[in-house]
């Protein structure tokens, strides 16, 4: 019986992993471009970002770490759910659809495919840690894992549910520019919520990626800066992030146990 469920959820995962590692221009985009938001606007801002309580009482591209590497994460995870639509288009998903598997092995395969490789390009940019002076525990580390783990789980079943019913990676861009990308505006990731108007902040409060960058920022920073008032306490933050996760699986595999009747003419 678990062979039944393992397997199939395994193979998927490989896919995914083999189809991103076949595409360059996908690790490039995934990774080189929160990078160089992290560098250009790090320096851009550097000058105008005071360092206070709100901010924790770090310079700017401290502050913007946390937020760079769950960027990484939100654009891994976008790159391989779009493979969703195009598995579609080939018709290999329809032939997975119909296979005696259940449609949950299909959904986790998918998904930790693309966690997995959301999760590895983060880590390696947590790998410039040092060069910001944060020195990071065993303990530390793991939790950091940990909570990388969970944000990417959740962002690319968000992605997975987004990309279901979407005919054209165009529509998909689309929504991903209208939801995602503002998703991680009004997370705390490029400013904090002290400094924003009072609407904004209440958006932001609602926002369930606030707690996971919240997560990333505590457990990067405990025991050496404030991390400013404003940022939810870890046990929230944490608790937050696994009901986010939870719940988009949930939904992802309620979407997939129906019918799909797009791209079967």
């Amino acid at each position: 019986m678990m062979d039944t469920l393992i397997r199939p959820t395994m193979t998927l995962w490989q896919r995914e992993i083999i189809r991103f590692y076949r595409q360059r221009s996908r690790i490039v985009g995934a990774l080189a471009t929160p990078i160089l938001f992290w560098l250009l606007l790090g320096s851009g801002f550097a000058g105008t970002f005071h360092s206070g309580s709100e901010s924790g009482g770090v310079g700017y591209a401290e502050y913007f770490y946390p937020g760079t590497m769950i960027m990484v994460v939100l654009f891994t995870a976008i790159f391989s759910t779009i493979s969703v639509i195009e598995d579609r288009k080939e018709g290999f998903l329809q032939a997975v659809l119909v296979a005696p598997v259940a449609r949950s092995t299909v959904v986790l395969g998918k998904i930790l495919g693309g966690t997995t490789l959301a999760l590895g390009q983060a880590l390696l940019l947590l790998a410039a840690a040092p060069f910001l002076g944060l020195r990071l525990g065993v303990g530390d580390l793991v939790l950091i894992v940990a909570i990388l783990f969970v944000v990417a789980f959740a962002l690319t079943t968000l992605g997975f549910l987004i990309a279901w019913k979407m005919e054209s990676t165009q529509g998909f861009h689309a929504i991903m520019n209208l939801v995602l990308i503002p998703m991680w505006l009004l997370s705390g990731a490029f400013f904090p919520a002290s400094g924003a108007s009072g609407w904004l902040r209440a958006v932001m409060f609602v926002n369930p990626l606030t707690y996971g960058v919240a997560a990333l920022r505590r457990s990067l920073y405990a025991g050496t800066v404030s991390v400013g008032p404003d940022v939810p306490t870890l046990a929230i933050s944490i608790f937050v992030t696994c009901g986010f996760a939870v719940l988009t699986f949930l939904a992802a595999r309620s979407l997939a146990s129906r019918p799909l009747d797009i791209g079967l003419a």
